[in-house]
């Protein structure tokens, strides 16, 4: 028994048009909090070894050394990071002794450093990659499906990928937006790289399904339509067994793994589920639509 999926494509447009929607609206109200790593600065991550101060008493434990503003958070149930201007190793070192003298032991569990120029760089390569891939996805997929110009142009095919990966990096994006907002969830190049990774896996799951469509194109008869729900549901299961697969590794990767790997494995989760749910409910559906538009535009024009 076949699913009639391309039957309630208006459906599917529906449900992505809520995520992408509140996805944007999270991002245009709250923007990214940017970590060090974009934007410069240093983040000094300790543990108590006695009871943790507040916020509040550490940063006046600390004001003598005149760091200017910082932002301080609690972390689990005794650690506490300090994110501040960029400290070299002799002011590095002066904090850590002036909050074990006020606060007694503490640990030190993290100290990154980085300048604002190599911060400013790190965001504009990361831009620059995304824009690149996006553009190679395009020229490659338009190459391609070069032979598969009936009754769909060749780079139709391509441009419908990019606008699925778009769909999938988005939702994720305007999560961490709302993340930042409630929990002051940073992103950071791990974030960049989950974001990359996401279209990766989100580009191939959809090439896969496409690619069916391909083949079936030129071997079977009937509408594109048909032809169309065939090709999904010969390779929908496919798709989900391989997305559970993944999915099931990255839970327990968020569940168990680290502290400093956890909004990784968030994006990943978000965006990989979103992915499996666009190749198989977006970019064949809209691939329907866009011929059907295309045949009533001729129609009209024949008129």
């Amino acid at each position: 028994m076949q699913l009639n999926i391309i039957k309630y494509r208006y459906l599917w447009f529906a449900v992505s048009g809520v995520l992408i929607g509140c996805s944007l609206l999270f991002l245009a109200l709250f923007g990214l909090k940017q970590g060090i790593d974009l934007t410069g600065g240093s983040m000094l991550v300790v543990r108590y070894e006695n009871q943790r101060p507040t916020p509040m008493e550490a940063e006046q434990a600390v004001s003598s050394l005149n760091l200017g503003g910082m932002v301080i958070q609690p972390v689990g149930e005794n650690d506490m990071s300090f994110r501040m201007k960029t400290l070299d190793e002799e002011t590095h070192q002066r904090v850590l002794v002036v909050l074990q003298d006020s606060f007694g032991t503490i640990n030190e569990l993290r100290f990154d450093s980085i300048g604002p120029v190599i911060g400013q760089e790190l965001r504009a390569k990361s831009l620059m990659a995304l824009v690149i891939v996006f553009i190679a996805i395009l020229i490659y997929i338009g190459w391609a499906f070069r032979q598969v110009s009936v009754p769909v142009k060749a780079w139709k095919y391509g441009l419908i990928t990019i606008i699925t990966a778009f769909h999938d990096i988005i939702t994720p994006v305007g999560l961490f937006a709302l993340l930042g907002k409630l929990n002051n969830v940073e992103i950071g190049t791990a974030f960049i790289a989950a974001i990359l990774t996401i279209m990766g896996y989100s580009i191939n799951d959809t090439i896969v399904v496409l690619d069916r469509v391909r083949e079936n194109l030129q071997r079977s008869t009937g509408t594109f339509e048909e032809i169309v729900n065939v090709s999904l549901n010969q390779t929908i299961w496919r798709s989900i067994n391989t997305t559970v697969t993944t999915l099931l590794a990255l839970v327990a990767v968020f569940l168990f793994g680290g502290d400093s790997i956890k909004d990784f494995a968030l994006a990943l989760i978000v965006g990989i589920a979103t992915g499996a749910y666009s190749s198989i409910f977006i970019a064949t559906p809209l691939l329907v639509t866009w011929h059907k538009i295309s045949l009533q535009r001729k129609a009209a024009r024949v008129k």
